[in-house]
């Protein structure tokens, strides 16, 4: 593992030096997101659930405030990969060199994973949990008027977590690959993280078994995928682990020879001056 001889203040300054480019760039996403909120938010209006609904606007301020909602997360969502890289450089010193080209590639399958999970939560659960709602309501005889505030509120609500939920693969292969995490413990608590899915599950969905179903056996195949990935991870870090432990030993067995060398060396000297 490299050494890393800087101090508090030095690791301060580095994280704020890095924490300034992702702010810059999230100022020049943001720029960017006022051309881009207006047609995404047109193309959301124009799914199959948005049409058949009239949203309307309670308040004079709900549409700029959807707006601007778009903006940010459309920045949030550019810059994430810039995160992801700023994360991974400040704490690469503490790394070998394959763990840090390891872990590099893992910022783009993040990304990946993250727009997999809004697209599988905005094509799947958001249309289904919705119509359950709006079915609810015409059973109650309650009129449903939709703000578009709520709408997209709503959606954001349902889609954005996740994005971070889907993350759950990166994370444990992260951990996995610098030894910090054993799968056998996420094989040997499978039962106890499969009851936590189950309660979030029944928390993000409303309370029917087919909302529920769809959000549980997603989350249940994630989990299990983690467990995998994270055993090839952990595989690779008990491999490089002994090409390190065998380095060192060949390292010290070198050492050792020019010791011995160096010795014989002054012996012969002290011969040779008597």
């Amino acid at each position: 593992m490299n050494s890393n001889n800087q101090t508090v203040i030095e690791h301060i300054e580095e994280l704020r030096k890095r924490l300034y480019f992702v702010v810059v760039f999230f100022v020049i996403a943001i720029a960017g997101g006022f051309f881009l909120a207006e047609p995404l938010i047109h193309f959301l209006q124009r799914s199959d659930t948005a049409q058949s609904l009239e949203l309307n606007a309670f308040r004079v301020t709900d549409s700029i405030k959807i707006y601007f909602q778009m903006i940010f997360y459309i920045a949030l969502l550019l810059t994430s990969p810039l995160i992801l890289y700023q994360l991974w450089a400040f704490v690469t010193p503490g790394l070998y060199e394959k763990e840090r080209k390891a872990t590099l590639s893992y910022i783009p399958y993040a990304f990946i994973l993250f727009i997999a999970g809004i697209t599988f939560s905005y094509f799947l659960l958001f249309p289904y949990v919705l119509n359950f709602m709006i079915d609810l309501s015409a059973r109650l005889n309650v009129e449903l008027e939709i703000g578009i505030n709520e709408y997209f509120s709503f959606l954001f609500q349902i889609t954005l977590p996740f994005g971070f939920i889907f993350q759950l693969p990166i994370i444990l292969l992260f951990f996995a690959r610098l030894g910090i995490l054993n799968p056998q413990i996420m094989v040997k608590y499978r039962k106890y993280a499969y009851f936590g899915l189950f309660v979030l599950a029944a928390m993000i969905t409303p309370p029917d078994l087919i909302s529920h179903l769809i959000v549980t056996v997603p989350m249940f195949v994630l989990y299990e995928f983690s467990v995998w990935v994270a055993k090839i991870g952990y595989r690779k870090y008990l491999k490089s682990e002994e090409i390190r432990l065998k380095e060192e030993r060949v390292a010290e067995q070198a050492r050792m020879v020019e010791d011995a060398l160096e010795l014989q060396r002054k012996q012969m000297e002290e011969l040779n001056n008597n």
